[in-house]
């Protein structure tokens, strides 16, 4: 018998739908990354939105979609990023990432976003192609902090979620140094790009081939992210010419002492320096993640079947204790 109640909650979680990747196949989320406990499936849709479809760019892929808790004090926002590999997805779906309205409950408001493709971005000859989802992602959330006041947000607490490239995305920019431009004349750009927490399933969290490969022997993901063709040998090859981009876009590059603390979920248990069923959303990912951030002091909750220390069953359950603890010293 499972007498571990985060447990019981992790192997709950892995019985429920994929979440589906690209087209609603299992290209970028496969039968690797179930949803949350009580999610996708098992879930009602997300209620409509406060605001659908606001734009906070020029592309037409630059929409988000805003749902206001109900409060009389600024509240803190989950701030999802869909999943596809950077080539498909919506935010139609934040659904699977966050329960909405169990969000909204705790008086947490949320933010679903769409960003460009790699393809798209490749096509305006932008380099390297990865460069315009995760710059939207930044973007879209200096729009939202821009909002803080007309929204009742709290714009010091905000987490990023997500799943496969999304969570790649929140990681990065969770890791990132602060983007906002401070003597910019656009008052959106003056805005931070830090978060308050990530909390994110089935991440990548490198972007390096030559790590993927020595974690994971059968890895296959990422050439496409730098606009690199020829399957994941080209990549392999490549890696030396391109490694200013992998230090720049890579979250495990990012890691450093003053980042805000990482949640990470996979639905199956690490096994380093072996093939993987699954190797693009293989928990291989997280535990050297994890050990990157323990080693400079950040906190990183790794989540499987029979993690060791994991206290949260769900990425959504992390949100909301982390976002709505007590702040410590010098946080905000």
């Amino acid at each position: 018998m499972l007498t571990n109640p985060i447990m019981r909650g992790v192997l709950t979680a892995m019985t429920t739908v994929a979440l589906a990747g690209p087209g609603g196949g299992a290209a970028d989320v496969p039968g690797a990354i179930r949803a949350a406990p009580g999610a996708a499936a098992a879930r009602p849709p997300a209620p409509p939105p406060t605001l659908a479809g606001v734009s906070y760019g020029t592309h037409e892929r630059h929409v988000l979609d805003f749902w206001r808790a109900d409060s009389p004090r600024p509240t803190p926002l989950v701030f999802v990023i869909h999943g596809g590999g950077w080539q498909g997805g919506e935010k139609e779906r934040v659904n699977r990432f966050v329960d909405v309205a169990g969000v909204l409950a705790e008086g947490i408001s949320v933010v679903a976003i769409n960003y460009r493709f790699v393809k798209q971005a490749a096509e305006a000859g932008i380099e390297p192609p990865v460069r315009a989802p995760l710059h939207d992602a930044a973007r879209a959330l200096q729009f939202v902090r821009s909002k803080a006041a007309e929204w009742n947000i709290d714009k010091a607490r905000i987490g990023a979620a997500g799943g496969s490239a999304g969570a790649c995305s929140s990681l990065w920019l969770a890791f990132h140094d602060d983007l906002g431009e401070a003597r910019s004349e656009d008052p959106v750009a003056r805005e931070s790009t830090r978060l308050w927490c990530a909390a994110v399933n089935g991440a990548q969290t490198t972007l390096d081939p030559q790590q993927m490969q020595e974690w994971t022997p059968n890895s296959r993901y990422g050439a496409h992210a730098f606009g690199i063709t020829g399957g994941f040998g080209a990549f392999l090859a490549k890696r030396d010419e391109i490694l200013p981009w992998i230090a720049e876009y890579s979250p495990y590059a990012l890691v450093s002492g003053d980042d805000p603390p990482i949640y990470l979920f996979y639905n199956a248990p690490p096994a380093l320096g072996q093939d993987q069923k699954d190797p693009t959303h293989t928990s291989n990912f997280g535990v050297r993640l994890q050990e990157r951030c323990r080693g400079v002091g950040v906190a990183c909750e790794l989540v499987y079947p029979g993690a060791p220390e994991a206290r949260h069953a769900s990425a959504q359950e992390y949100l909301i204790e982390t976002l709505k603890a007590p702040a410590k010293a010098g946080k905000e």
